[in-house]
């Protein structure tokens, strides 16, 4: 079930009614927004990387409020992540609707080192968003970050930026255009480079709009780190030349440390049915002092300004923390979203749309529903540093000040079996408070510790369980200081025991997690940190754990 919260609205235009859109619309690791309107519905598409059902989708009516529709490729006939590299796998989709159908585009990067990303782009198409998708269309591998235009004319075209892997030679060559034939289903005719981008470099994210006679091709610059930014071109014909927009970036962030919304880049534009139009963007909120993103980065809007003829325009050119909604939006009492509060009692058939998966779908096999009812059942997979087999369950967080709390049942047999709950950045970076069996089989609660790699059990933390089988966990992230605890009598919600020390938070960040080549682009982490239920059963011996219940709640 849901907790049932009110929130109280946002209400910036002195008493008028005029409702505010606060930002970041979708709070935590939803990167790379790709927003589409059909009719009166609002749809964003967002990158998951390593992380299953890839492509997660939002809905809204009226920009302010926004509902998880989970995950679009929920299976392996979609996306096989299997052994996909720590943010590697699906990479900035694009959302559109043509011909009554639903497009979206993605990418499956299958590594980023050494200037390789081996980018497999995919199009699966729907009548309705929430499926079912066609099996998907192969396209070609020359570049990430592939978006749709469909033109007036009823041509499609297919746009990325193109990779190019020779040593010494920019990397992002360019923004590639090939046309599409969605009823022969393949790329046909030559690939044309259309725009090399500005002196900021690293141009990528292509999105092409149609106005007033113009071609506007939206393009990130910058990298998706401080220096990122919106560059827009323009041209009177669709394979260019593109002239830049002489005032600078449509938005950016660079340069002023002090904004709250830092990183911001990668946009795409929609239109609402009274012809106002908003900028859908990525943007990170880093902890200080650390400037550390723990919660990866999110989703923002911001209004635009474009008159008939002219260049689209952010006030300011810098991301707003609140901005007007579209015009007839009004305050009214608003649930706080499931992805802040919710209480799951493991109830329905299917796993809710928070949660996620890592590197394989929630199939019967290692989840179940129905096995046990109102519970989850997790059967144990690999190691934590496994990219085939882990049983990992989690959910984003989505604030700085947030609990995660379960209660689990669990019958270790041997040190190779183990379940918990854990503090998730990828396979190198993460805390893991769980329960496992000691060398005589006497159950013990520990704690262990992965930084860059390195395993270690937190000292001091062992705690003998005796028959305790049914075993309250929970993890508080505090900005920084990430605390554990746990109750033997997690039914009566009371007597929990905190384990006395605070673990860095901040290393479960992409800042963190970033390494340097010399002479490659830095290879930065792009997700966030989650929370979940995590259970391995190393010896292959048939292992499992039941969870009774999962409570998330952000402060």
């Amino acid at each position: 079930m849901t907790i049932a919260k009110t929130a109280t609205s946002i209400d910036g235009d002195g008493g008028t009614g005029h409702h505010m859109i606060q930002n970041p619309v979708l709070p935590g690791f939803h990167p790379d927004p790709s927003i589409l309107r059909v009719g009166s519905d609002y749809y964003i598409a967002t990158s998951t990387f390593e992380w299953y059902p890839g492509v997660r989708v939002h809905h809204s009516t009226d920009l302010v409020d926004w509902r998880p529709l989970g995950g679009v490729l929920s299976e392996k006939r979609l996306l096989d992540l299997t052994g996909a590299a720590d943010s590697g796998g699906v990479w900035a989709p694009n959302l559109t609707y043509a011909y009554g159908l639903f497009h979206l585009l993605y990418t499956d990067v299958a590594t980023f080192a050494g200037g390789y990303w081996d980018p497999q782009n995919y199009l699966v198409t729907a009548r309705h968003i929430t499926g079912p998708w066609s099996d998907p269309v192969v396209l070609h591998g020359r570049g990430f970050d592939a978006s749709l235009f469909h033109d007036e004319d009823g041509t499609t075209w297919m746009l990325s930026m193109r990779a190019d892997w020779r040593p010494g030679r920019n990397r992002f060559a360019g923004i590639s255009i090939q046309r599409y034939d969605h009823r022969e289903r393949r790329l046909v005719g030559p690939e044309q480079i259309i725009f090399e981008g500005t002196e900021v470099g690293l141009t990528e994210a292509p999105n092409i709009y149609r106005k007033d006679g113009w071609y506007y091709l939206v393009t990130a610059e910058g990298g998706t780190t401080w220096t990122h930014q919106v560059t827009v071109a323009r041209s009177r014909r669709l394979l260019g030349e593109y002239e830049v927009d002489p005032a600078g970036p449509m938005l950016t962030s660079a340069g002023d440390p002090d904004l709250t919304l830092q990183k911001a880049g990668h946009g795409s534009l929609v239109q609402t049915p009274a012809g106002e139009w908003y900028l859908a963007h990525l943007a990170a909120r880093p902890y200080q002092p650390s400037r550390r993103c723990v919660l990866g980065r999110e989703t923002a809007l911001q209004k635009v300004e474009w008159p008939a003829g002219g260049w689209p325009r952010v006030q300011g050119g810098t991301p707003a923390e609140q901005i007007p909604a579209p015009a007839g939006v009004t305050t009214a009492p608003r649930p706080v979203s499931t992805e802040q509060a919710e209480d799951d009692h493991f109830d329905a058939p299917t796993l809710g749309a928070n949660w996620s998966t890592l590197r394989r779908p929630a199939t019967p096999d290692w989840v179940e529903l129905s096995a046990r009812p109102s519970y989850l059942r997790i059967r144990g997979g690999q190691s934590p540093m496994s990219r085939h087999r882990p049983s990992l369950v989690a959910r984003r967080v989505t604030a700085q000040r947030c609990t995660f709390e379960a209660v689990c049942e669990f019958e270790p047999h041997n040190y190779r079996q183990l379940a918990g709950i854990t503090a998730y950045y990828n396979t190198r970076n993460w805390y893991y408070l769980h329960v496992t069996a000691d060398d005589d089989g006497t159950p013990v609660l520990d704690v262990l510790c992965c930084d860059t790699g390195r395993v270690t059990a937190a000292p001091g933390m062992r705690i003998p369980l005796g028959d305790v089988r049914r075993i309250g966990l929970r993890l508080r992230m505090d900005g920084p200081a990430l605390t554990f605890a746990y109750t033997t009598s997690p039914d009566a919600g009371s007597g929990w025991h905190e384990l006395g020390r605070a673990f860095d938070a901040t290393t479960l960040s992409d800042e963190y997690v970033a390494t340097a080549v010399p002479g490659e682009p830095e290879a930065w982490g792009f997700t966030g940190a989650f929370v979940g239920l995590w259970v391995q059963d190393l010896g292959a011996e048939g292992g499992y754990a039941d969870f009774d219940r999962a409570v998330y709640r952000a402060e």
